[in-house]
């Protein structure tokens, strides 16, 4: 059991390249040969502490799990089951961990699992508890995760930085988002974020999204360190600490600065699949550096031009759409997409992703006659009225309208307009604003000087997070519809439903009659 220690603690200090050849050397050494057989013989005499270890040493150097040896160790681990202490029950839950699942592996889990309930209660070290838990694993039953996240709670005056990065991924694990022991965690991390690996910065971001916790004060210092030393990083890894915080919809401003400055010096900065990640990030963000808007959209135009001719199909339509959502039309590329959408060569049949491209292409479409320099406002916009039925999370806006206003005619619901835009509430003014006008009387001079307002009732998704600063699609949904002539008033959904039916109706009246009407967002989160 020390030999075999002993030989994973060298063995994992080496690097990649070494560990290959070295895990040659080892497997093919007589004495490596000669010190199998000894476990293998003589593994029902061990103690449980060693037996445990060996499988841990034998699983981490790798030998297959198929082998008599690894399945024999565990059959034994089976049989001295609840021999094991604390410690020893750490270990083996680790060393499962990394196993692929058979009858052997399955019995020993099932047994661990039954085992751990019974021992919660008297495990008192955050260590041992974080590596039962990654054992446990997400099909473990919803009582013992909610017993092991008490059981962390309790000792959680003790968590120090190293086991705060373990717990978190314990829970990713687990799949079970526990929202006090991550802002434990979480202040944990804050405090020591200078001593995270660029790996450790990527695992939390990534167990934040996959935990769907949101913590702005989190993201925000790890941005502010990243954007500190960026020097130290390369490009490949920002590319990765900026898709990552678009993958959570956050919005790190000074990073997103400093590296749209690095592309715009350096027009050779970008290979073809980097370039795909920028634009998908800055669009999906809604950010363009406010200093170098138009120079930074030149150069990713001439980045995207120089690689048209190894270009395959679906990444043209990515990157162009990408570039539309932002509101700017790189020529080029468009005739070359419109061209291979007339030789039907971009919707192919039985394409997967079919859907998505038709609606990434429907959106570039609309882009390009909407965003177009000799677009001009139309006189009148038809409309269709969908349905007179609004579903449930819009019944409260709905009520409060009618209360407001004094009766259904007096607004439009559920509208339907050009280019596959949907609005939820439609209401028509004179031209000064001091008065709301009955959709019939409208409907007979639709071409007289008045003004319309657009009412949509967004999740909080539809935003970055943290801010009311509009994530890309809303953001474009948002300039078109200003482009047909609507003054839009965004509200989040989910903070107007938290509202009382009075504050509702004041909150309407101030937004549709008050000279700050049309404010891009109303109705802050403050998360």
């Amino acid at each position: 059991a020390n030999c075999l220690t002993t030989v994973w603690r060298l063995f994992k200090k080496l690097s990649e390249d070494q560990q290959h050849y070295e895990k040659q050397l080892i497997f093919e050494h007589p004495a490596f040969v000669k010190l199998c057989q000894h476990l293998l013989r003589d593994c029902r005499r061990m103690t449980q502490r060693d037996l445990v270890f060996s499988l841990h040493a034998v699983v981490s150097l790798g030998i297959p799990q198929n082998t008599l040896l690894v399945q024999t160790l565990v059959r034994v681990c089976q049989e001295k089951l609840n021999q094991l202490d604390n410690r020893c029950i750490s270990v083996l839950a680790t060393t499962l961990a990394g196993l692929d699942k058979d009858k052997n592996v399955s019995a020993l889990q099932a047994g661990l699992q039954l085992l751990v309930e019974q021992r919660i209660p008297s495990i008192k070290d955050i260590f041992i508890l974080q590596n039962v838990m990654k054992c446990m694993g997400k099909d473990a039953p919803v009582f013992l995760k909610k017993k092991l996240e008490m059981a962390v709670l309790k000792e959680i005056d003790h968590l120090t930085f190293p086991n705060a990065v373990r717990v978190v991924l314990a829970l990713v694990a687990m799949n079970y988002c526990s929202i006090p022991i991550l802002n434990a965690c979480s202040k944990k991390i804050q405090e020591n974020v200078h001593d995270l690996p660029f790996r450790q910065l990527i695992l939390i971001l990534e167990a934040c999204y996959s935990l769907q916790y949101r913590n702005v004060k989190l993201f925000s210092v790890l941005a502010d360190y990243v954007h500190s030393t960026v020097c130290l990083w390369d490009k490949k890894q920002i590319i990765i600490f900026l898709s990552a915080f678009e993958m959570l919809g956050f919005q790190p401003k000074e990073l997103m600065d400093i590296f749209a400055e690095k592309v715009t010096k350096d027009p050779e900065f970008l290979n073809l699949k980097e370039l795909l990640i920028v634009l998908r990030v800055y669009s999906r963000l809604n950010y363009v550096p406010r200093d170098q808007k138009h120079l930074f959209f030149e150069t990713l135009h001439s980045c995207l031009n120089k690689h048209l001719p190894q270009i395959s199909n679906t990444e043209l339509l990515k990157a162009v759409y990408s570039l539309c959502i932002l509101g700017y039309l790189p020529h080029r590329a468009l005739d070359e997409l419109l061209e291979k959408d007339s030789r039907d060569e971009l919707l192919l049949p039985g394409d997967l992703y079919k859907e998505k491209k038709e609606m990434m292409l429907r959106c570039v479409k609309t882009c390009m006659e909407l965003d177009s320099p000799s677009f001009m406002k139309p006189a009148f916009v038809l409309t269709e009225n969908f349905s007179s039925l609004v579903s449930l999370n819009l019944r409260k806006a709905q009520e409060a309208l009618i209360e407001l206003l004094g009766h259904e005619n007096m607004f439009l619901q559920n509208v339907q307009l050009p280019y596959k835009y949907h609005i939820d509430f439609e209401i028509r003014m004179d031209s000064d604003r001091k008065e709301v006008l009955p959709i019939t009387a409208t409907d007979v001079h639709a071409g007289s000087n008045i003004q319309r307002l657009a009412l949509l009732f967004v999740p909080l998704s539809a935003f970055c997070v943290g801010t009311v600063h509009p994530q890309g699609k809303l953001a474009m949904k948002k300039r078109h519809l200003n482009k047909l002539g609507y003054h839009v008033i965004l509200v989040l959904n989910k903070k107007f439903q938290e509202m009382t039916n009075e504050d509702a109706v004041e909150f309407l009246k101030g937004k549709i009659f008050s000279e700050n009407a049309f404010s891009e967002v109303t109705v802050q989160d403050n998360n």
